[in-house]
């Protein structure tokens, strides 16, 4: 389908609803029938059926038709926030004994699933460099039932080769499952490549106002519907109607903020790399990017999120530089409208940092929004200033 039919039109039957151009936001907890007959069609079958807005809603389905499609995927699920979209995901679909091989360093709520959260149902985790196909033939057990991938991974940047994995993973009869965040389907289409299952947070790009909390999975319809039908409903992670109504407006100029955020990225980061006080910068579609060949191979854009190092990783040094923006907003998250930083070193006390040996807490991860790059740029020359 074109993008333009999807993210405008697929979905809205505007004769429903006095042909209004906006869908409207159906607010309300439960709906009615008019037969016993209905009524009983209905329970029978929530997953097609609008009898209660924790399962089905109207304007979650537009919702629903417009990310499966933009994934290329059967049908998709929408929750209260990313989290939700891999959690209930991998609630349904694993069982007591089962194993999962997952990438390393994964969003940090990932990280408490797998090791503090899954144990206590009796499913064990693997983590691997995903860099190497054949970390992931070593890590697979007979009881393995998942693999679970992020790529790029958000703070490194690290990618899994794609297809590759999921050759791999259907050759074992084993599932295969994304966190798609950094890229949205706009710019890497994991189900095309042969994942079954693609998660994202709505939260970023897809909302793109950084007013809305959301998740989204988006697979095969069997796979949706196994969800769907049990812990989904059980669970009750489902989206209110009015997130769902925020979210399709944010779908209308996705295409535009993605572009311009991607472009922006480009100009900064190249200039931090050139900066005197900066050591590099990481981005997958930068050409001494270590895996720039894979990125370019199975991604269509690189979005505005990249990290880069001081020349000198000082505690001291990195947390100056992060204080003194004055426009560059610290916080968590990215895709919306506004720029963004965080310092990894936020995750941890200053006697636990050391500087001496390179590791992830010396990264700054910078999210460019749709601010002028220059505008930008004169904020964090101001800041290096006050380290150098």
């Amino acid at each position: 389908m074109d993008i333009s039919y999807i993210l405008n039109e697929l979905g809205e039957e505007r004769e429903n609803y006095f042909n209004a151009v906006a869908p409207p936001i159906i607010q309300t907890s439960n709906f009615a029938f008019k037969t016993v007959k209905d009524f009983r069609n209905a329970l029978a079958d929530e997953f097609d059926a609008d009898l209660y807005s924790r399962g089905n809603n109207p304007t979650l389905n537009i919702l629903r038709k417009k990310l499966a499609a933009l994934d290329g995927a059967e049908d998709a699920l929408v929750f209260s926030s990313g989290i939700g979209a891999i959690t209930v995901p991998i609630l349904a679909l694993l069982k007591q004994g089962d194993h999962v091989v997952s990438v390393e360093n994964p969003y940090s709520w990932t990280i408490k699933l797998f090791k503090n959260f899954l144990p206590k149902f009796g499913i064990t985790t693997t983590f691997i460099d995903g860099t190497d196909i054949q970390h992931f033939k070593d890590a697979i057990k007979p009881e393995t039932r998942l693999i679970y991938l992020e790529s790029p991974n958000t703070f490194s940047y690290e990618l899994q080769d794609l297809k590759a994995v999921a050759d791999l993973a259907k050759s074992k009869g084993i599932l295969t499952m994304i966190d798609n965040s950094y890229c949205t389907p706009l710019y890497q289409r994991p189900i095309e490549l042969g994942i079954d299952l693609s998660a994202q947070t709505a939260t970023k790009y897809i909302g793109g106002h950084s007013d809305v909390v959301a998740g989204v999975v988006t697979g095969k319809r069997e796979l949706i519907k196994q969800i769907f039908d049990h812990e989904y409903m059980t669970i009750g992670p489902s989206l209110s109607p009015h997130s769902a109504w925020l979210l399709i407006r944010g779908l209308r100029t996705l295409p535009l903020r993605l572009e311009r955020s991607f472009e922006s990225a480009k100009v900064v980061s190249d200039w931090l790399s050139n900066h005197p006080l900066v050591s590099h910068v990481i981005w997958p579609f930068r050409g001494d990017f270590k895996q720039h060949d894979l990125a370019r191979q199975q991604m269509q854009g690189c979005g505005g999120l990249f990290s880069f190092v001081l020349k000198d990783p000082a505690f001291d040094k990195i947390e100056t530089f992060c204080n003194s923006l004055q426009h560059i907003l610290m916080a968590v998250s990215w895709g919306g409208h506004e720029s963004l930083i965080i310092p990894s070193i936020a995750a941890l006390p200053e006697n636990e940092y050391d500087a001496v040996n390179p590791n992830r807490y010396q990264l700054i991860r910078m999210y460019v929004g749709l601010e002028e790059p220059e505008y930008l740029i004169r904020d964090l020359e101001q800041a290096l200033g006050r380290i150098s």
